[in-house]
């Protein structure tokens, strides 16, 4: 297996953005008793949270003892990267390498420097001379360490979610949320920060989610394909200096959801430069519960259309199906008024004495009183004969 060796720096100062370059030697050996296949892979490790662009880092290579080389820079997985070939291999450097002799070495030699757009919250960097082909024995790859003028103090973007709430809304059950961005060190961003929101659930059932951000003091809706949403962006110069950004959230299930109960959901944002190198390099998650359309549904016995608890409009000489309290009151007149009050989902009942009723017991008495005069003159009669 092969191990590289990486010598000093020349002139051997801190690197500063657009400034001069730094040059050293990389040789690579090979102690074995047999050629091996080198692919180069110079890897660059940066200190602060923004991507590199691929002219961020100036990089060339060029032969010392080994064939004639050409070089160019990689962004895979979005990490910086410096690649080089044999020359003669221009245009196919994802498949080309060097066969390292036995007992063997090549030497290149490496120039490196910083752009003039080198992030300004990036600071120092670790390079380091491996091989993509695995052909560097485990332990075998070199790195050195360059210092970036003038110094930063290089931190992180921090992103962080908060339920605040939740329960019916306009008749929908709604989650509350807030994702949180804060960055910490020195420098700012020089892009705009993208940001994009996944939800999910178990199961293979459709969940059709409904998802809403508060932009200008109103709740908008967040249009997705495949539960996926693209937030609003974050200008370009965020940084410490700007505190917590917070962007409130909202999200409920439509009425096309296939989720017939409370369901445990996952949102996840991921936080990627707007340009350049888009490569996510931030993000977080939280899980919370939510449940579907709740439907209101009529109590049991209750007419449709009725609210509880009204009376019918219309009195009705029917005997209502619910109870019905009376109560009989006396008035000046010796007639009886009745106040009738009707139980839930009853009817007003009308029962008991009226001004008709009076007339008839009034006439009966009268007809007595007659009745008992003549008996009483026909029994004088009587006597006097």
């Amino acid at each position: 297996m092969l191990r590289t060796e990486m010598g000093a720096p020349v002139p051997g100062g801190p690197l500063t953005r657009g400034g001069a370059t730094e040059t050293f030697e990389l040789t690579v050996k090979n102690p074995t008793g047999k050629a091996v296949h080198y692919k180069p892979w110079m890897l660059l490790d940066q200190t602060g949270p923004s991507r590199l662009q691929k002219d961020d880092v100036v990089f060339k290579v060029d032969a010392v003892d080994a064939p004639a080389t050409k070089s160019s820079v990689g962004q895979q997985g979005g990490g910086w990267q410096g690649l080089f070939y044999p020359a003669t291999a221009a245009g196919k450097e994802s498949g080309a390498g060097f066969d390292i002799p036995a007992n063997g070495r090549m030497t290149w030699k490496v120039t490196l420097g910083l752009g003039a757009n080198y992030p300004t919250n990036d600071g120092d960097f670790t390079f380091k001379a491996t091989s993509w082909n695995n052909s560097v024995a485990p332990g075998g790859a070199d790195s050195h360490r360059f210092k970036v003028d003038p110094e930063v103090k290089a931190g992180e973007l921090k992103t962080w979610f908060k339920q605040v709430g939740s329960g019916m809304d306009d008749q929908e059950q709604r989650a509350y949320l807030n994702l949180n961005y804060q960055a910490t060190g020195e420098g700012t961003f020089d892009t705009a920060l993208a940001t994009t929101l996944s939800l999910s659930h178990p199961g293979e059932q459709k969940a059709d989610f409904r998802l809403q951000a508060l932009i200008d003091g109103r709740w908008q809706d967040l249009r997705g394909e495949y539960d996926r949403y693209e937030l609003p962006r974050i200008a370009k110069g965020f940084g410490a200096a700007a505190g917590v950004r917070t962007l409130p959230l909202r999200v409920s299930l439509g009425k096309d959801t296939g989720l017939a109960k409370k369901t445990v959901i996952t949102m996840e944002a991921e936080v990627r430069h707007a340009e350049g190198d888009t490569h996510p390099f931030r993000n977080s998650s939280v899980t919370f519960p939510l449940a579907p359309i709740v439907e209101t549904v009529p109590p049991s016995g209750t007419p449709s259309g009725t609210p509880s608890g009204s009376p019918s409009p219309t009195p009705s000489t029917t005997s209502s199906t619910s109870p019905v309290v009376q109560q009989a009151v006396a008035t000046s007149t010796g007639n009886a008024d009745l106040t009738t009050t009707a139980a839930v989902g009853g009817s007003l009942a009308h029962t008991g004495a009226d001004s008709a009723t009076g007339l008839y017991a009034g006439l009966a008495a009268a007809l007595v009183a007659l009745g008992a005069a003549a008996a009483w003159l026909g029994r004088r009669r009587r006597t006097a004969a």
